[in-house]
């Protein structure tokens, strides 16, 4: 596989900059990810807080009731949009993580690196 030994150092610092390179793309990704989180967790809650407040101000029982199943809808929504954007976020994180790597994969298997 190495005919050398700067052929082996060449490719062990590849390796090492293709480490760095990938874990700099995840924490890039988890940041972003957790901002992502942290935004998503804080209207919740204050959307949350004014649907209490508004179900407490309620006249009725109906109009409570109204109140509380309209924000359960848009609560359900609202989660199963955040939860593919959450998915595209990781699977984008993933690939950007993978992509220093796919030189040195394409170079000991072999093949060529599809882009």
């Amino acid at each position: 596989m190495f005919k050398s030994v700067e052929e082996f150092q060449a490719f062990s610092k590849e390796g090492f900059e293709a480490y760095v390179a990938a874990a700099t793309a995840m924490t890039k990704g988890l940041q972003t990810i957790a901002t992502e989180s942290a935004d998503y967790t804080r209207k919740s809650l204050e959307k949350g807080t004014q649907t209490v407040e508004k179900v407490m101000a309620a006249k009725s029982v109906e109009k409570a009731l109204e109140l509380q199943q309209g924000y359960v809808k848009d609560a359900y929504e609202s989660f199963l949009t955040q939860v593919t954007k959450f998915n595209e976020l990781y699977a984008h994180t993933l690939k950007e993580a993978y992509k220093p790597f796919e030189a040195q994969v394409a170079q000991v298997t072999g093949k060529t690196s599809s882009k």
